[in-house]
């Protein structure tokens, strides 16, 4: 469950919110109305943080692999996969 409290609240109930925080609530924390920080399971911090790796991992290797190919061909690579991903997204889903 996701949930919403304030900065005083959170002091007030941080025992409270770790425990619901590791059976499996995300708590954002807000001050004034304005989110300023996100409390998430350990589980799903990982999993989070695996995923950006693979990013930039990925990031990484696709830069190594094209780094001597000119920009505008480059540009036009990512301009196409760009329109791949966006006609697969609209596609109608097959049961």
């Amino acid at each position: 469950m996701k949930r919403t409290v304030s900065a005083l609240e959170a002091r007030k109930r941080l025992g409270e919110i770790l425990e619901d925080v590791f059976r499996g609530d995300e708590v954002v924390i807000e001050r004034a109305g304005k989110p300023m920080a996100v409390v998430i399971p350990p589980a799903r911090y990982q999993t989070i943080e695996e995923a950006r790796q693979r990013l930039l991992d990925f990031i990484e290797d696709t830069w190594e692999r094209n780094r001597d190919r000119p920009y505008p061909e480059v540009e036009a690579m990512v301009e196409e996969a760009i329109a791949e991903v966006r006609v697969r997204r609209k596609a109608p889903k097959s049961r």
